[in-house]
């Protein structure tokens, strides 16, 4: 097995869940590192890429698997000279016992934001036209042999969205096992709905079975409204308890409370209430309901 020359640190959220906003402010201080792309699930699913969906079983991660992702992490820890290495892949929600046989010694933040509010910004998603620099960002990371699959996926998807109804994307997000049929059945904002719903279930069921020590559970609303004292916790959490206040203060200077019930107020109430009432049990577990 590759020895991994960096602290491994994953970030584990819905889409839409603070996830960028919390890896971005860790990335702005000395010593931790990330990817210089928005995520690796390309990287994560190499030697998997036909896999049907994101919910890959642990028994997948075979060792030429974890050699690979493995490897991916020590090369850009040694690139960026890294002390500890952040990865925030929203898939990885999916697939925590995968992730976690691959790289034993990661640590987790589970961050949980209100699906309601991350249901708007997820049919963003849905719905966004080519963005080429975000394209090329990701596209330097897709393992070579990957790329003619990659391709075509990606070319159907942008035109599956000139002929939908909906203006969407042919998929988008975290892929569920039962996505097409769930996409044939539901709304695009039901869709995002049980994306969201999902992603969470099987991430508070997979990180609930490991030691406490591992996983550092953070809420989004609670980091936007006091983002220094959340900010101090995690990386008391991530073993950083030496960085000074002004640094943390610089850090979390873009993170606003802005967005809380933004969502919710876009969808108007009757969505709302149809919305809530379909992932309801996953809503009133986290305190949303």
């Amino acid at each position: 097995m590759i020895w991994m020359n960096c602290k491994p640190i994953m970030i584990i959220g819905a889409p839409r869940s603070g996830t960028n906003m919390l890896r971005n402010a860790l990335t702005s201080l000395e010593g931790i590192s990330t990817w210089p792309c928005d995520e690796i699930n390309y990287i994560w699913r190499h030697g998997n890429v036909r896999y049907p969906s994101d919910e890959i079983p642990a028994e997948n991660a075979t060792e030429p698997v974890a050699l690979y992702i493995r490897g991916c992490f020590t090369s850009m820890a040694r690139r960026t000279d890294a002390e500890t290495l952040v990865e925030k892949t929203c898939a990885n929600c999916l697939r925590v016992p995968f992730v976690d046989r691959v790289v034993p010694e990661a640590r987790y933040i589970y961050i949980v934001r209100d699906g309601i509010d991350a249901i708007g910004s997820a049919r963003q998603r849905w719905t966004a036209g080519l963005d080429i620099p975000y394209l090329l960002e990701k596209v330097r990371f897709v393992p070579v042999s990957d790329l003619p699959y990659y391709a075509f996926r990606y070319f159907w998807a942008r035109l599956f969205r000139l002929v939908s109804r909906e203006k969407r994307l042919a998929f988008w997000g975290p892929a569920l096992d039962n996505m097409q049929a769930i996409l044939r059945n539901h709304s695009l904002n039901e869709v995002c709905a049980l994306q969201w719903q999902r992603c969470v279930d099987k991430a508070d069921e997979a990180l609930s079975r490991m030691p406490e020590s591992k996983v550092l559970h953070v809420s989004y609303e609670t980091f936007v409204r006091e983002p220094e004292a959340e900010m101090r916790r995690i990386l008391s959490f991530m073993g950083h308890d030496e960085v000074p206040d002004d640094t943390i203060a610089n850090a979390v200077a873009g993170v606003s409370s802005k967005t809380i019930g933004k969502g919710r107020k876009a969808l108007g109430d009757d969505e709302v209430a149809g919305l809530e009432a379909l992932v309801s049990s996953s809503l009133r577990r986290y305190g949303y309901l």
